[in-house]
């Protein structure tokens, strides 16, 4: 977003963003139909995979923390003992809570009826996985099925929904002193606006921190960064909340009932083995769990250049292409970004395919999305974003802020009112003198 300052206005060269109009059999028709075949049990192969890393990964870790001390190791002070514990025990978390993150995953496809063609051994597979690492399985798929429904959609989607001037407290839009896109801002409006929103970096850190640590339970619990027009107290444990129909009732009250034993088992876990074990051994990998599944769903859904759209220009497509792939971890090295991958099974890497049919298994989404990727480049679609990592939300934290509370097609502003995206249409039919361009 190149950046021009001239007579108290700021203007920025942006990007153009295609809104597309392709068809979901166009999208589907590019996907090599083997890609669509799911599999019991070599989905449950990934299971027994993660499960054996995680052991493996613990056993590891508890034979070195044995070596640790003066009897097998000499080290200058002896201070620095359980230092190297505490480092050790550390890297057990990040890599116990990666790899659980690909549980997470696969309870994610049994939620999509990706794991097998059995619909309950789907459900059952994933209230039991997802049970097992605090998420209510029904409450969030019904929930989530939401989400890809309406996909980028200002008041039908689920999760990302950006904030509005309004809803902001921001001043009122004036189109003498701005653009309506961003394209152009005031001086006087550009200070207005970092005043009420802020854009220190120490404040973007820590906004971006604490949305990475408490913004999952805060959405089950509360529904912070979801749909804004859901009543105060909206949440996925209560079966009579309006995310919720009627019929659900029993689905919701399974998830808790999930929940309760979750809750239960690590009680009593704390009460056989003490705090500081369960927390070391469980609780840090769920933490991290928990932050790996929002930083890799925030930044497949918000970016600078990802379009949300009103009621008359959003389509079941749009919404799907409104999303990103990004290589997790990628920006620490070729090899973090295959591990990134590999643990998490390319939850991040495929997610654009996923969207666009969330029923192919993780195994075939590569070739699946290898496949999509070609045919939506040949329509001019490149949603290839940066990697993901911590790097990436602290910069997509500070760039989008708000969009304006008019307007079909939306692109996120930032502290400064000044949006790096703009909208263009495909002009199919555009002739000239009565004959179509397109067949010159």
């Amino acid at each position: 977003m190149g950046t021009q300052s001239a007579s108290g206005v700021t203007t920025v060269k942006q990007n153009e963003v295609i809104i597309p109009d392709l068809t979901i059999k166009d999208l589907l028709s590019s996907i090599p139909s083997h890609c669509f075949k799911r599999s019991a049990l070599r989905s449950s192969t990934y299971i027994v995979w993660d499960c054996f890393v995680i052991g493996m990964t613990y056993k590891a870790a508890n034979y070195l923390d044995a070596l640790i001390t003066p009897e097998y190791l000499s080290l200058p002070n002896a201070s620095l003992y359980p230092a190297l514990r505490f480092s050790l025990w550390a890297l057990y978390g990040f890599w116990t809570g990666l790899f659980a993150t690909g549980l997470w995953v696969i309870a994610h496809e049994c939620g999509h009826q990706a794991f097998s063609e059995s619909k309950f051994i789907n459900n059952s597979v994933g209230w039991v996985l997802h049970s097992a690492l605090g998420v209510p399985y029904h409450s969030w798929r019904i929930t989530h099925a939401k989400h890809h429904a309406s996909t980028g959609h200002m008041t039908q989607d689920q999760v990302f929904v950006p904030k509005t001037r309004s809803q902001l407290g921001l001043p009122p839009f004036d189109p003498t002193k701005e653009d309506i896109s961003g394209s152009s801002v005031s001086d006087e409006v550009k200070r207005e606006l970092w005043e009420a929103l802020g854009d220190s970096p120490l404040g973007a850190l820590l906004g971006s921190a604490s949305y990475l640590l408490g913004g999952w339970p805060a959405y089950l619990i509360r529904n912070a960064s979801g749909q804004k027009r859901y009543p105060k107290g909206t949440n996925h444990f209560n079966p009579k909340a309006v995310i919720f129909a009627p019929h659900q009732y029993g689905a919701i009250i399974l998830s808790d009932i999930g929940i309760l034993l979750w809750l239960g088992a690590v009680a009593a876990s704390i009460s056989a083995y003490g705090f500081a074990t369960v927390f070391r051994l469980y609780l840090v990998p769920y933490l991290w769990v928990n932050h790996w599944l929002v930083l890799i769903t925030f930044l497949q859904h918000t970016d600078p250049l990802l379009p949300h759209y009103r009621a008359p220009e959003f389509n079941f497509v749009r919404g799907a292409l409104a999303t990103l792939d990004r290589n997790l971890l990628g920006d620490c090295g070729s090899i973090m970004a295959w591990i990134g991958a590999h643990a998490t099974h390319g939850i991040s890497e495929t997610h654009v395919l996923h969207h666009v049919c969330s029923k192919i298994p993780h195994y075939n989404a590569w070739e699946a999305s290898a496949a999509l990727r070609k045919h939506l480049e040949q329509a001019g679609l490149v949603l290839q974003g940066a990697p993901g990592g911590w790097r990436e939300v602290y910069r997509v934290f500070k760039e989008c802020k708000f969009v304006e509370d008019d307007g079909n097609v939306l692109f996120y502003k930032n502290a400064y009112g000044l949006a790096a995206s703009r909208p263009k249409f495909n002009d199919n039919n555009a002739s000239d003198s009565g004959i179509e361009i397109d067949k010159l």
